[in-house]
Formats: structure tokens, sequence, C-alpha cells
């Protein structure tokens, strides 16, 4: 993915009450931001100037032209003099896209010795975005305020923590995710309405029939396949039990039954031009095996995937590999699967029965062949590794029927204790801010579901800036979390959104 084909247009905000000489001073210092923006590291995207706005109906039409721009993601607000906000209604009133409000200057000091009112009345940023403000808070709507000068590092990164939410937002309109089979049967969390969310998100969700994907499937040739288990036993370690003279080398066909799955599925998910698609063991006529290492790969070429017909993670994974492009650190599909309740050391461990993706492996992944209890189809073909340590967080998407509620918990994942020679799945271990008890007890408090995206990459503040675009209700667990402040929270976003959008069932 490169975000920088995706653009945020920089709009500056004045009036004509001070002259055309003024505003050609504003327009220059307007520039000259914008290019520092798009030259720094910390912005994925391009960013680009846009005429200083001084009207109402020039206001107006760059919002519509903005909602019609396919490569723009959003606006970088800054009010460089004092702009009436009257200016502003008709065209934030119409603008679907989201906006990052910039509160700088461009001087960065006072000039203490010659600062006259010429001076003052150019550099106005103090109480004109206060003015810009407060327009978008009588609106009531949601956009990201940053606040410092423009050539600090903190504040461009900001910026670009909501850069990345923006795209991730701007991948979400339009997309379509299919669901081969249905949900696990009788599981609640990972079921939800698919109508409100694509009003709510603009992505669809749509169910295909498993033989749908068989088809392509059995139409892979032999010599497809057999190039493509070719490559995996270029690109992987290739354990000892299915090497030549191995006790279980003839399951090596298994490969290449992978592969014919990954080619097929590659194919389906080409043709219907999907970001991202779900599973489920309970559905696999016609399939040789639950797809595994294809899943694994296909999340490695930032396809959103979860298992169990769970689409509101799959789609999360994917909004997840956008926010983290570029970035080191992996993002992958991920279940609390299993706890390490050693006093003074709790641990969890993530994992899931194959489909854990390879970013976020540490060196170089296994390619395995193991029995799997579940489905009831032959043994199916999966990448094992350990995930290195370092910072992550996982989060959860969840219908609450009123609302949708994203879901975060910052970790820090760990190295194993020991080896796990015996467990033949892709894993990672981590530790819960602000600890074990209190972590596990918001997140159950919260009804946060036990599939995840998890990043090495994504930050909270990202997902926090998506959260706000999206318009859902956002519960963050991290070092500073407190049990009952957050459960106090749960009681009033309950009350809030109630009064907010109805009350749910």
């Amino acid at each position: 993915m490169n975000l920088k084909q995706l653009e945020a247009w920089f709009v500056t905000g004045s009036q004509h009450l001070y002259g055309p000489q003024t505003l050609k001073s504003v327009a220059a210092h307007s520039q000259e931001i914008a290019r520092a923006l798009n030259a720094s590291s910390a912005i994925p995207v391009k960013v680009v100037f846009k005429p200083v706005m001084t009207t109402p109906d020039a206001i107006t039409e760059l919002c519509q032209a903005a909602n019609n721009a396919r490569g723009c993601i959003g606006l970088v607000t800054w009010c460089h003099t004092f702009s009436p906000s009257k200016m502003w209604i008709n065209g934030l009133q119409q603008l679907r896209k989201p906006v990052a409000h910039l509160h700088t200057q461009y001087n960065r000091d006072i000039p203490w010795s010659t600062i006259d009112m010429d001076f003052m009345n150019m550099n106005q940023a103090a109480h004109g975005d206060r003015e810009h403000g407060f327009i978008w808070s009588r609106l009531r709507k949601n956009r990201k305020v940053v606040a410092g000068f423009w050539q600090e590092q903190t504040v461009q990164q900001k910026l670009g923590a909501w850069a990345r939410a923006a795209a991730a937002w701007a991948d979400w309109q339009g997309a379509r995710f299919c669901r081969f089979g249905d949900n696990m049967r009788e599981v609640a969390v990972t079921e939800g309405d698919k109508v409100a969310a694509q009003a709510r998100f603009g992505f669809s969700v749509n169910g295909h029939g498993v033989g749908d994907l068989v088809k392509l499937v059995n139409a892979v040739s032999d010599k497809e396949a057999g190039a493509l288990a070719k490559e995996y036993e270029a690109a992987y370690a290739i354990a000892a039990d299915l090497r030549p003279g191995g006790k279980r080398y003839k399951s090596v066909r298994e490969a290449a039954e992978a592969a014919r799955i990954e080619l097929g599925l590659r194919a389906f998910l080409a043709d219907g031009n999907f970001k991202g698609f779900t599973t489920t063991f309970e559905d696999l006529h016609g399939l040789a095996q639950l797809p595994g290492l294809a899943p694994q790969r296909l999340m490695a070429d930032n396809y959103g995937f979860a298992a169990e017909g769970d689409w509101k993670t799959a789609a999360l994974v994917r909004a997840m590999k956008v926010m983290a492009a570029g970035l080191d650190g992996g993002t992958s599909f991920m279940e609390d699967y299993t706890y390490h309740l050693e006093p003074g050391n709790p641990l969890v461990l993530g994992a899931h029965m194959l489909e854990i993706c390879p970013s976020i492996a540490e060196g170089q992944p296994s390619l395995e062949v193991h029995p799997l209890g579940i489905g009831g189809k032959a043994d199916p073909a999966r990448l094992v590794f350990n995930t290195g340590a370092g910072p992550a967080l996982n989060a959860a998407l969840m219908d609450f029927g009123n609302r949708f509620r994203l879901l975060v918990n910052e970790v820090e994942v760990v190295a194993p204790g020991c080896p796990m020679p015996r467990l033949p799945v892709a894993r990672a271990v981590w530790k819960c801010q602000p600890n074990f008890a209190d972590a596990c007890a918001c997140w159950i408090y919260a009804g946060g579901a036990h599939h995840t995206g998890f990043s090495q990459a994504v930050t909270t503040e990202m997902l926090e800036d998506f959260a706000a675009i999206a318009d859902i209700e956002l519960l963050v667990i991290d070092a500073d979390t407190n049990v009952r402040q957050f459960k106090n929270e749960l009681r009033w976003n309950e009350t809030a959104y109630g009064l907010k959008s109805g009350w749910g069932s």
C-alpha cells in the first residue's frame, strides 16, 4: 500500500477585511506549511495546498469538491487570521470527509522588540482558530484538533496518525467483504447488523456459497498448485518431518492442496473486488481442508480476514492494515486463546487454529502440516512462528444494537517463557495493560469480543481518530485504566448513546 497516492487538502481560513497584501502573505505562509507537512516522514499521505478561503461560496465549493475527489481523504484546516465562522456553515454541513483542525501559527516566536498591529492582524490564529472551533462544536461535528507549532515533530506525528485513520476510512467506503458460509452457529459476539454497518461504515458484507469458491479451487491446475508449493518451500522453513525421508513426507501433498486453495481464493477475491473475507470450519463442503495457509498469506498481502464468519473483525483487520502501511511491525487477526496464571507473571497466549498473519512473525515462519480436530477434513498446512517482543494492541469491534463499540487494549508482547514444540500454530504472548486482572475485567465488562485485530504498528491514537471519524463509541484499556472509572464510563456511554440514537435491544 502506497498511502502517498492519497491526498489531504490543506485549507486556510481568512477574510477580505485585511486587504490583498495580507491575503497574499497568508497564501504564501500556507503554501510553505503545506510543503513542510507534505515532506514530513510522519505524514504518509500527500498534503496539497488549496487556495485561501475567504467567502461562504468558496468554502462550499471546496467542501463539495473534496466530497467528489476520490483521492482526497480529508481536510487539514487552519485559520491564519480571523475567519468568521458563519462563512463555514453551509460547506461544513455538506462535507463528508474527515477533518483535522491544525491550531498553529506561521511564526514560532513573538518578535518582542518589533511587534506591532500589522503583525497582530496577520497572526491571529490564537482567536481565529477558536472561532473556527466554535462552529464545529456548534454543528456537533467530529474532528481532530492538533495544537502546536507546525514544525514540531509531535504535531506532525499527530497529523500523521489522523491521516492514517482517514486513509483507512476512505478505504472502507464502497469496500466489499465476503463471507464463505455463515456465522459460527450459536455464537453471539461475531454476529451483527450488516445493514447498520453499511450505513455507518460504508462497506458491504455479503455471503457466498463455499461451492462458488470450490469451482475456482478445482480449476487450479496441478502445475499452478505445484509452482506455488515450490514458492512455499523457498519462502519458509520446512518442518523436518515433511522433508524427504521424514515420517510425514507424504503430507507435503497437503501443502500443494493449500496452494490450490490459495490460488482459488485469490481468484475469487480479485474477481469480486473484495478487500477481505471470512471462513468457517462448519462449512467446508467441497474443500479438502480448512483454509489456513491461504488466509495467512492473504493477510500478509493486506486482505482483511477473520474466522468463523466474523465479518466485523475482517473489516477491522483491513482498516488496521491500511493504518499500518509503511510502518514497522505487523497486523493480524487474533484471538485470546489461553492464559498463564503464574502469580506475579500472568500472561495471555494469543493464537487461532491456523490463521495468524506472518507479518507479525519473529524470524522465518515454519511451514508445517498437522491434524486439526475441528472440521473433519484433511490435515491442513499452516505457518508456525512466535511474535517478537514489544508494544502492541488488540482492538475489537462489536454491535450493541444502538451503536457500534470499538474497544482497545494496549499490551506488551513478551518472549514465551519456554519453547512450545507441540503447539502447531502461530502465536503471540503478551502482558495486558494496566495488569491482567483489571484488563480482563474491563474487557469483559465492555462486552469485548474474543476475536481482535492485533497490531505492533497501529497506535491507540490512530484508532481513536478512526472512531471519531466513524462517529462510534471508543473505549480504551491502557496503563491508566481504573476499573471503577471504566465501569462509570460504560454507564455514562450507555445513557449518552441511548439519548442520541435510541435504546438498543
